[in-house]
């Protein structure tokens, strides 16, 4: 457990914004995680769990705010030498600190399916729970098994299945409130043979000639993700503007059959499955540029930008304030609500404001 210099969220985080903080503390493995958690707690502490920095906007102001950095590596599979190779499926823990795309790319040099859609998807694993992420017909939520999650308001750790994890549409239970820190995720994965889970992807499908459902070696569906991915800004690059971002900033909104009559007939949308009658999932992008946006605007003044390369991502051009990026966004969710009446919900999650 270490102590890091005083760095400003901006140089963490994938957007580029954020002030000091009071104080950042590095966590280097479990132990160190769930001891510097409790310490911070008991000190009663207005306290961010950082991992890869991709899913926030930090204010410009964080002096009472203590960070914790979660750096904690290590992998380890249930296919032990006993065990037949390459069983059918695999269960692999992974520490909280690992990098999501770098555990995704050992699962496909590994030959296991589950993850290999969510390819690009910056951030780290402990992580990808809280928000559900999804890409290209996959998320997290198929193929998570358990959790172990330290409580914030019990101090105790629990072993968190599934079910009780409550998953939902970029959504689960932590991220609704139940506060606390990730320190393991255990994962699911399925051996075909070096081929794909089923494709559920028209555009990864398309690309690479399959039907819906169709299956591709893995590595041929990590690199045709990786190509969407980077042709939309939305694989992360120091040398592209367009990538300094969140990411989709909102959400895909999802409706009911009948508000969803009320939209032009061009406007993308989806069948879903949910609970509260809520079953139709529309585009964000589609609505924010038939909003009046287009592709790269600013507010004059402003170096927030919508991405010149997708209307879903909202950037820095270079040394953007966070007041900026979320002064744009709040246009974006005003002019949304006034022309088709809909709630645009921000994606990744706003530390100080």
């Amino acid at each position: 457990m270490s102590e890091s210099a005083k760095l400003a969220l901006a140089e963490l985080t994938t957007m580029g914004v954020g002030g000091v903080p009071a104080e950042m503390h590095e966590a280097h493995s479990r132990e160190e995680l769930i001891e510097l958690s409790l310490q911070t707690w008991k000190a009663g502490e207005d306290w961010l769990l950082l991992g890869g920095g991709s899913n926030i906007v930090a204010a410009d102001e964080l002096e009472e705010l203590h960070v914790i950095r979660v750096r904690s590596l290590g992998i380890e599979s249930d296919n032990h030498p006993e065990k037949p190779v390459w069983p059918t499926k695999q269960i692999w823990r992974v520490q909280a600190g690992e990098s999501w795309d770098g555990l995704v790319a050992k699962t496909v040099e590994a030959g296991l399916a589950g993850l290999e859609a969510m390819s690009g998807i910056p951030g780290s694993v402990g992580a990808a729970p809280v928000q559900n992420i999804g890409a290209y017909g996959q998320e997290v939520a198929e193929t998570i098994v358990r959790v172990e999650f330290l409580d914030y308001q019990t101090r105790e750790l629990h072993i968190l299945e599934n079910s009780d994890l409550d998953f939902g549409y970029r959504d689960s239970a932590i991220k609704r409130g139940r506060q606390g820190v990730i320190t393991w995720v255990e994962f699911q994965l399925e051996n075909h043979g070096g081929l794909s889970k089923p494709t559920e992807s028209t555009q990864v499908a398309q690309a690479l000639g399959l039907q819906l459902a169709g299956q591709a070696p893995l590595a041929e569906i990590r690199d045709v993700v990786l190509r969407l991915r980077a042709a939309k800004g939305m694989l992360y690059d120091p040398q592209d503007q367009d990538s300094w971002s969140c990411g989709s900033f909102f959400t895909n909104p999802i409706v009911s059959h009948s508000f969803a009559r009320t939209l032009p007939s061009e406007a993308p949308r989806w069948e879903t499955e949910a609970d509260d009658g809520l079953t139709v999932k529309l585009s964000a992008a589609w609505l924010i540029e038939n909003s009046g946006f287009t592709k790269g605007f600013q507010i004059a003044g402003s170096k927030a930008a919508i991405s010149s390369k997708h209307a879903l991502a909202i950037t820095n051009r270079g040394g953007a304030s966070a007041q900026e990026v979320v002064q744009l966004a709040s246009l974006v969710q005003a002019q949304v609500m006034n022309r088709f009446g809909i709630n645009l919900v921000p994606e990744p999650n706003l530390i100080g404001f």
